[in-house]
C-alpha cells in the first residue's frame, strides 16, 4: 500500500456498536488518542442486546458512565424475570426465575448490577462519552482495506456519503466489526466450534392493548410456547412497543421474505393469544444464534474484539458482555504498551487471556438457551452440572497470561462464584473509606496497576513506593489498615486480609482491569526485589528495567 498517509493514530477501531464504541470509551478514559469508523450513519434503531451482565456494569461505573446508562434504562428498570408460558391468556405460566437479584445478595460482591438497557439506548450513552473524553468517531465511514507492517497499520477508509478516501496510518487496529468481520477474513483467521445453532426474525411492533394482557408481570423476556407460533417476547416500554422473536428456518428453505406484515401480525396474536390484537409492524431484523470462536484473537498489531472473535446464543447476553470486556483487557494493554511501561508481549496476553472464557463463556450460553428452550432450538440440554451465572459472570479467572502464580490447571470457568483475590481472578469488592469518602476496591483499578498491601505490610509498600520512583511503572501504593493511619480504611471492621487470602503482612497486585496479577500471603525480606521481578514479568519488561 503506497497511499500518501493523510494522519496518524495510536489506535484505529474498525466497527461502532456495542464492542467499538466501549473500546473509544475505555481508550478515551485511558488518554490514548484514536479514531473509529462505522460503516453505518448512526447507532442501532433496533431494540437488541439489551441485558448488561453486573461485570459490564462495573467496567461502566469505573468509567463514569454507569449512571447515564441507568437513566437510558429507567422504563425497564423493574423488569427482572424470564417467564414461560403457552401464551399471555393461557393457564400454563411459569416463572424460570422471578429476580435477577432476589434478597439484593448481589451488594456483598459488587458495587454495581444487572442493568437492563436496550442496545438501540445504551450506545448513544457510549458515543457521547467517547466524544466527550475525544475520541475522533465517524459515522457512515467504511473500512476499505488494511496492511500492516513492524511499525503500524495503514488503513484506507472511505465516506459513504461523499466517497471520498483517505489513509490512516496507526501503531494498532481493533476490529470491532462483527460476526461476518472482513478483517478477520482478511486476516485468513478461521472459526471453530458447533457453528449454527438457530435463527430468529426480531419483529418491533406496537400494540395499544398488549400490556393489558401482560398484566403486572414485569418480564425480561417471555418465552411463548404456543406449538402455531412460538417465540420470545421482549417489552421496550412495557406498554405499546414491543419485540417478537419468530423461529425462522432458513435450512427448510424459509426466505426473509416470507416475513411479510401481514404474517407477523398473525404470528404474534396467536403468540400472545389475544385473536384480535391491535399490531402494526414497525421493523424486522434477522439474526443467527450460533456458537463460535476465533482461533486466534488476532495477527501481529491487528486485534479482534466482540463478534468479530467470537459469537455465542443470545441466551444470558453473554455475547456482547464478553465483547465489552474483551474491549477493557485489551484497552490497558494498548495503553501501557504506548505509555512505554510495558513491553509488546503484553499484548499477546490478550489471545491467552480472552480466548479461554470465550470458549466456555460460548458453550454456556448454548446450554441455557437449552435449559429455557429457546424458541427455534430443539436441543436437549443434557445431564451433569453446570456454573451459575455468577460463576460466568463475575468467577471467570485467566489461567495464563499476565499474572503470575496462576493455575492454568483450571478451568477458565469455575462451577461455583467465590470472592477471593486468586491471581488471575477478579478483584473482591469492598468498600472503604479513602480520605474519608466511601470508595469501593473496584473504583481503584482503572488506569495503573495498583498494589495493597495489608496493615502489617510495611515493607510490600515500601518497595512499591520504591519500585514506582525509579522505574517508570505507574504504580498506585496504598496500605489497607483498620484505622486513618492507613490509606484506605474498610467498612464495619472488615477483614480486609482475609477476603485478599493473604495474612496482615501480605500483599496483592491488582492489574488496570481489575484483575489479580500476582498475590504475597506474607511478608519476604526481599520485597523489592520480589515485586520488580513480577512487574517485569507480568508488563513484560526487561530485567532491570528503570
Amino acid at each position: 500500500m503506497t497511499s500518501e498517509i493523510d494522519e496518524h493514530v495510536p489506535v484505529l477501531i474498525v466497527g461502532g456498536s456495542l464492542v467499538g464504541l466501549s473500546a473509544s470509551l475505555f481508550l478515551g478514559r485511558l488518554g490514548i488518542a484514536h479514531a473509529l469508523v462505522e460503516r453505518h450513519a448512526q447507532t442501532s434503531h433496533h431494540p437488541r442486546g439489551r441485558g448488561n451482565n453486573v461485570r459490564t456494569m462495573e467496567l461502566f461505573r469505573t468509567a463514569g458512565v454507569e449512571p447515564l446508562i441507568r437513566e437510558a434504562a429507567s422504563v425497564l428498570a423493574e423488569n427482572h424475570g424470564i417467564l414461560q408460558a403457552d401464551t399471555l391468556t393461557g393457564s400454563e405460566q411459569e416463572w424460570l426465575f422471578k429476580q435477577i437479584d432476589p434478597g439484593g445478595a448481589l451488594a456483598r460482591f459488587s458495587p454495581s448490577g444487572w442493568c437492563l438497557c436496550s442496545q438501540n439506548d445504551l450506545e448513544p450513552v457510549l458515543l457521547r462519552g467517547a466524544r466527550d473524553l475525544g475520541g475522533s468517531l465517524r459515522f457512515g465511514t467504511e473500512l476499505i482495506c488494511a496492511e500492516q507492517d513492524a511499525d503500524g497499520v495503514t488503513a484506507v477508509v472511505r465516506s459513504r456519503e461523499s466517497g471520498e478516501d483517505r489513509t490512516i496510518r496507526a501503531d494498532y487496529l481493533i476490529a470491532a466489526d462483527g460476526p461476518r468481520s472482513p478483517v478477520r477474513t482478511a486476516l485468513g483467521i478461521g472459526m471453530t466450534g458447533a457453528g449454527d445453532l438457530f435463527h430468529n426474525v426480531s419483529i418491533t411492533f406496537r400494540a395499544k392493548r398488549l400490556a393489558d394482557a401482560v398484566g403486572d408481570r414485569r418480564f425480561i423476556v417471555c418465552y411463548l410456547t404456543n406449538p402455531e407460533s412460538p417465540g420470545a417476547l421482549l417489552p421496550v416500554d412495557n406498554d405499546q412497543n414491543w419485540v417478537f422473536h419468530a423461529p425462522w428456518r432458513p435450512d427448510d428453505g424459509e426466505t426473509l421474505e416470507d416475513f411479510t406484515d401481514v404474517r407477523c401480525e398473525a404470528l404474534i396474536r396467536t403468540a400472545v393469544g389475544v385473536p384480535d390484537l391491535d399490531v402494526e409492524i414497525t421493523g424486522k431484523a434477522p439474526w443467527h444464534a450460533a456458537e463460535r470462536v476465533a482461533e486466534r484473537y488476532g495477527t501481529g498489531r491487528i486485534f479482534l474484539a466482540g463478534d468479530s472473535a467470537h459469537e455465542m446464543s443470545p441466551t444470558g447476553a453473554f455475547g456482547s458482555n464478553t465483547g465489552i470486556q474483551d474491549a477493557h483487557n485489551l484497552a490497558w494493554k494498548l495503553a501501557a504498551v504506548l505509555g512505554g511501561w510495558a513491553g509488546p508481549g503484553l499484548l499477546e496476553t490478550y489471545d491467552a487471556e480472552r480466548r479461554p472464557v470465550a470458549v466456555a463463556t460460548g458453550a454456556r450460553a448454548s446450554t441455557r438457551s437449552a435449559e429455557h428452550r429457546h424458541p427455534g432450538y430443539d436441543v436437549s440440554p443434557g445431564a451433569g452440572r453446570r456454573p451459575g451465572m455468577l460463576a460466568v459472570v463475575l468467577g471467570y479467572r485467566y489461567r495464563e497470561g499476565a499474572v503470575v502464580g496462576g493455575a492454568p490447571e483450571q478451568p477458565a470457568v469455575p462451577e461455583e462464584f467465590t470472592p477471593r483475590a486468586e491471581p488471575g481472578g477478579r478483584a473482591p469488592h469492598l468498600w472503604l473509606r479513602q480520605d474519608g469518602v466511601r470508595v469501593s476496591t473496584l473504583d481503584l483499578y482503572e488506569r495503573t496497576p495498583v498494589l495493597l498491601s495489608g496493615p502489617d505490610g510495611d515493607a510490600w509498600h515500601g518497595a512499591g513506593l520504591s519500585i514506582a520512583g525509579r522505574s517508570g511503572i505507574p504504580l498506585a501504593c496504598y496500605r489497607v489498615g483498620p484505622d486513618e493511619d492507613h490509606d484506605l480504611v474498610p467498612e464495619d471492621g472488615a477483614d480486609w486480609a482475609a477476603l485478599h487470602g493473604t495474612q496482615s503482612d501480605g500483599a496483592v497486585l491488582v492489574r488496570p482491569d481489575g484483575f489479580v496479577a500476582w498475590r504475597a500471603a506474607t511478608a519476604d525480606p526481599h520485597a523489592e526485589r520480589t515485586l520488580r521481578d513480577v512487574l517485569e514479568r507480568v508488563l513484560d519488561l526487561a530485567p532491570g528495567h528503570g
